[in-house]
């Protein structure tokens, strides 16, 4: 039976080291040349929270326009506490019932996972 992980009580959001106080987000990167995208998330998951992970399925592709981006969301579960990494000045586990989504980048994905899970999430004030 292959390896899985229990799942943290909560969803982990990063700030990351030049991100104002308060300003969170899921943890994100870029692929590496020959990365596929599941690599890439699982890489960047270690990297920047310390924990492995295992993919439970693709969220969704959200367009950031700000950064003339495309944003391959994936649903990571992870298990351990997590730590940041060289990039983060915080990260924080949140129960999924009190998390607040944001119009931007990551924040749209969040929302659509949470709505997945029967969550009624609220925008951040």
């Amino acid at each position: 039976m292959p390896w899985r992980p229990a799942p943290l009580a909560g969803v982990v959001l990063a700030r990351n080291a030049g991100w104002p106080e308060g300003r969170f987000g899921l943890v994100a990167g870029f692929l590496e040349p020959a990365e596929t995208p599941e690599q890439g998330v699982l890489r960047e998951v270690a990297e920047e929270i310390n924990l492995a992970g295992e993919i439970r399925g693709l969220v969704g592709l959200y367009p950031f326009y700000r950064n003339n981006q495309l944003l391959l969301v994936y649903h990571v579960a992870v298990s351990g506490e997590p730590r940041p990494g060289e990039e983060l000045a915080e990260i924080r586990s949140i129960p999924p019932g009190r998390l607040r989504t944001w119009p931007f980048g990551t924040g749209p994905a969040l929302r659509d996972w949470l709505l997945a899970r029967g969550y009624q999430p609220q925008p951040r004030q």
